[in-house]
């Protein structure tokens, strides 16, 4: 099974970005996922198409771009030609999400939909088959350095089974606590991509770390 690292800029050193992404380029992670944040749809502020802008020119890996902001469909364009390669929505916030999802597709990026802790898995029935990506959220989104919730195993196990009942090929991305006590674990239940923001940035050989994870 696929498996891929995708460090977290948001836990990133801000004022050495393009040593950061240096790092990134020359390691073993094969996206770099950007939180965007509004302080609306979560309680923090993160950064936006600027930084995107920014990354996009200075690395050829994956631009893992989520979305966790109100109304996602108002800048799908924007996120686009900033440079993202799959871009990622929330379901709590589209309310008309397979229109949003089509828009993304003839961007060509590749299309995600995100899931709250709280949010079940039942709620990605009618999408699933048009979509690239779920990501699921083992910590409530804003903040980084969280716990990861264990709960989040069972979904993983679910969210699987429906990959499988439909014959399908989505990824399945973990973000929010991932750490290498947790790791093999989030793997065995069916994860694909598990996304790293403390774990590798504020570890002493970030790149090691990225390794240990993918072989965790």
């Amino acid at each position: 099974m696929k498996r891929i690292i995708a460090p977290s800029f948001l836990a990133a050193d801000f004022l050495n970005l393009g040593k950061e992404v240096e790092m990134v380029n020359n390691s073993a992670g094969e996206w770099l996922h950007m939180d965007i944040m509004d302080g609306h749809f979560v309680p923090n502020l993160s950064f936006g198409i600027p930084i995107l802008e920014h990354i996009r020119k200075a690395t050829k890996k994956i631009c893992d771009v989520h979305l966790m902001i109100t109304a996602p469909e108002k800048y799908i364009e924007a996120f686009a030609k900033a440079g993202a390669d799959n871009l990622t929505i929330h379901i709590e916030a589209s309310p008309n999400l397979h229109r949003s999802i089509q828009h993304i597709h003839s961007l060509n990026m590749k299309a995600g939909v995100a899931l709250n802790p709280h949010t079940p898995i039942d709620f990605l029935q009618d999408i699933i088959e048009d979509i690239d990506i779920v990501l699921l959220m083992s910590v409530n989104p804003g903040f980084g350095g969280q716990t990861f919730i264990e709960h989040t195993l069972i979904k993983i196990k679910q969210l699987s089974q429906l990959i499988h009942d439909k014959g399908l090929h989505t990824l399945i991305e973990i973000d929010g606590g991932i750490s290498l006590h947790n790791a093999k674990a989030v793997f065995d239940a069916g994860a694909n991509v598990l996304v790293a923001g403390t774990s590798v940035f504020k570890a002493k050989n970030p790149q090691q770390a990225i390794i240990d994870l993918l072989n965790a």
